[in-house]
């Protein structure tokens, strides 16, 4: 009798497992199986929100649920890090990171979050260069020539970023750093602004990131002086490279997709294949390549790796330039 009770006892063990099981596979399958918010931690129109509309209308087409951007900015991308970081870890909250993460590691003493540690990497979607770009008032030509300009006027060239602590804001140090010209940073809540102004003439310069910024130049609105990679990028083939006349000078932009720790590997793996899927589709291929960007397609970990290396890169350039925020 008692081997009988300890039999019955072992199947309904087994019983309970395999349905713990069963239920666990059925979870994956069926996510998602509500809408998915994708934060983006500055206002519309930036290269950060048109990426996560770009990926969010693809995720929302081929996984059968809404993918809903939610514009956050404020606090230089930290704020819609700091909310995505302390949301439930259940598959149903992103976030699109982007430069400012890795550089706001060094840049901020007293961040609520470690990115690293407290957000799990999905998928990595796109690189891209920044672009240094002018009104076209500003009497110059050529990197050489704004070099010349911004030393005759010290003080009175207005640098525009979309943010303390941005890739936008980091490239304009590095370069000030590099060339020894007086440039005064002005920060915005994001590109869209930023933007507006630097075409309106009230600020002279900017180094965005190319995708929010490339039809302004290509009608004219604004004058391209060169991109922040080492080679010229395919987008602007006749816009040379800002290392041609700076030499060593080069920076980069990424943009991928994270999740807050300990979000299901299931999820991550479900949104990160399907991500790959979007970078292999033809159509999807050609809408990112007009934004001019080299595509970043692997493994949650690749993506991840990439994040510390930009967040190890940037870390000296931080300190060099002695820029910071609180």
């Amino acid at each position: 009798m008692q081997r009988c009770r300890r039999a019955l006892a072992g199947l309904v063990l087994s019983a309970i497992a395999l349905a713990g099981v069963a239920a666990a596979a059925h979870a994956a399958d069926d996510y998602p199986n509500r809408p998915i918010r994708l934060l983006v931690g500055y206002p519309p129109g930036g290269t950060v929100d048109i990426c996560a509309r770009i990926m969010g209308q693809y995720l929302s087409e081929h996984l059968q649920q809404q993918f809903v951007v939610e514009n956050k900015p404020g606090a230089g991308n930290n704020l819609a890090t700091e909310i995505a970081a302390r949301s439930a870890p259940d598959g149903y909250t992103l976030f699109l990171a982007n430069p400012a993460n890795a550089i706001n590691a060094t840049l901020y003493k007293n961040l609520a979050f470690n990115f690293i540690a407290d957000m799990a990497p999905v998928a990595g979607i796109i690189r891209v260069p920044n672009v240094m770009e002018i009104n076209p008032n500003v009497p110059a030509k050529t990197v050489a020539e704004f070099i010349s300009y911004a030393k005759a006027n010290p003080g009175k060239v207005n640098l525009a970023s979309s943010g303390i602590g941005t890739s936008v804001h980091l490239s304009g140090a590095l370069f000030m750093m590099m060339t020894g010209v007086e440039l005064v940073h002005v920060p915005y809540r994001g590109a869209a602004p930023a933007l507006t102004d630097l075409m309106g003439g009230q600020v002279q310069v900017m180094f965005d990131n190319l995708p929010s910024s490339i039809a302004y130049i290509r009608d004219g609105r604004l004058r391209a002086l060169g991109v922040t990679t080492a080679t010229r990028n395919p987008a602007l083939p006749d816009v040379p490279s800002v290392g041609d006349t700076v030499k060593g000078y080069e920076a980069i932009a990424f943009f991928g997709l994270s999740a807050p720790k300990g979000t299901p590997r299931s999820a991550i793996d479900k949104l990160n294949k399907t991500v790959n899927e979007a970078l292999a589709d033809p159509a999807m291929k050609a809408k990112l390549a007009e934004l001019g960007g080299a595509l970043i397609p692997g493994t949650p970990e690749d993506f991840g790796k990439l994040v510390a290396d930009e967040t190890a890169k940037w870390a000296p350039v931080v300190k060099a330039t002695g820029a910071t925020a609180e």
